[in-house]
């Protein structure tokens, strides 16, 4: 039965799910970046998931990054699978800035993690689960 990796589960919040992955949002406000979680038990590689998923995996990535780009005015999105310390299979979204504190570098310990203040946090989130709702984003039965 799929679950969550605890750790995945403390750094972030769950907005919603699509046919096959639960979107998380990071807790990191460094920069806005969600996480998409095939609900797939067992899976740490994208190559695991059979055909139909991985295609399904591969839609649901490119709309949330359409999506978070136009919603944030992204420079750039950068898309990533690492799982060296959460080998549970996870693709990290993460919107891009010249200005951001790890540009042109990779995020990955870039910069210790800023939390967010709140209500920043719940406004972020509402933003992208309002963008992505209409676009098929289950926000009930996640």
């Amino acid at each position: 039965m799929f679950q969550l990796d605890p750790r995945l589960e403390a750094d972030t919040l769950l907005l919603g799910a699509f046919p096959l992955s639960l979107l998380l949002l990071s807790k990191d406000a460094n920069y806005p970046w969600c996480i998409l979680v095939p609900k797939r038990e067992g899976m740490r590689e994208i190559y695991q998931l059979d055909e139909t998923d991985r295609q399904q995996l591969l839609d649901e990535s490119c709309l949330l990054a359409e999506t978070l780009s136009d919603l944030f005015g992204a420079e750039k999105i950068n898309v990533a699978t690492i799982g060296n310390m959460v080998p549970q299979l996870h693709m990290h979204h993460v919107v891009r800035f010249e200005s951001d504190a790890a540009w042109p570098g990779p995020v990955w310990g870039a910069v210790a993690a800023a939390t967010y203040p709140q209500q920043l946090f719940a406004e972020t989130a509402a933003r992208i689960v309002a963008a992505l709702e209409p676009l098929g984003l289950q926000t009930e039965q996640a």
